[in-house]
């Protein structure tokens, strides 16, 4: 069983027993899954262990309980409940399936939350206004609201994404047989006589990253042991797509490729 991540966490029992019952951690982390891509809840699996302890039994109103006081604490968080037997220990925990949300998802008391990573985010500000604006809309990737033309891409952006995919190992033959307006389909990249947003992030033009507003823009800053400010690199004028921003950062700052020799013995 592989440890917590995005999708995944484990709690213990007494999380949902006695008096160290804490609902409003269930219900926080119910709400990080929900408005992330959904996720499931181990309940009756210590943290750092990959199986329920031996003997550990898992009564069967414990799981109606535990459905009941989700939907008493959160708004827009569906769950499925199922109870299961390590296979290990023969002991029993309780598997909490949370399914992505459509809507914002948040406590009875308004907190909103994010999976990231293996930890649940709240989410304050402008993160709050964000959330609400996208969970009811397209994926972002997929809108093509500035309407560029398909045909309004910088070639030299586009030759080197084709010459990638033909490159890597991971891609299927068929797929590097494809043009490169067919390439621009399979992935996303344009719909119809339109590029779609991802599209113009990957292989359009500098002008158009720069009005889609949610293009990266990254700063390098070093201090030295004082905390003053003694290097400073930006790119910030939208001209690298984020494939080549990555390359960027790595070639452009000398501090990630330094290294010690270290005497061995």
């Amino acid at each position: 069983m592989s440890g917590e991540n995005q999708d995944m966490d484990r709690k213990s029992l007494r999380l949902v027993t006695g008096r160290t019952a804490d609902w409003a951690e269930l219900a926080r982390d119910c709400v990080a899954f929900a408005n992330a891509q959904g996720g499931r809840l181990l309940i009756g699996i210590e943290d750092g262990e990959a199986a329920a302890p031996a003997g550990q039994r898992v009564g069967g109103d414990l799981a109606e309980k535990v459905r009941r006081r989700i939907g008493e604490l959160t708004v827009n968080v569906s769950v499925a409940m199922q109870r299961r037997e390590s296979e290990k220990t023969g002991g029993e925990y309780l598997e909490v399936t949370v399914s992505r949300s459509h809507a914002p998802a948040s406590t009875t008391d308004g907190r909103y939350y994010l999976r990231v990573g293996d930890a649940s985010k709240p989410l304050v500000g402008e993160e709050i206004q964000r959330l609400l604006n996208e969970r009811n809309a397209l994926p972002w990737e997929t809108l093509t609201t500035l309407g560029v033309p398909r045909g309004h891409f910088d070639p030299a952006k586009l030759s080197v994404f084709a010459a990638g995919i033909r490159a890597s190992s991971r891609v299927k033959t068929s797929v590097k047989e494809k043009s490169d307006a067919e390439l621009m389909d399979h992935y996303y990249l344009a719909i119809g006589p339109d590029l779609m947003n991802l599209g113009i992030l990957c292989v359009g033009r500098r002008e158009d990253r720069a009005r889609l507003g949610a293009a990266p823009v990254i700063q390098f800053i070093k201090y030295d042991e004082a905390g003053r400010k003694v290097n400073k690199i930006a790119w910030d004028d939208h001209s690298l797509t984020p494939m080549e921003l990555v390359e960027a950062v790595w070639r452009d700052v000398p501090d990630f490729r330094e290294t010690y020799e270290m005497p061995e013995g």
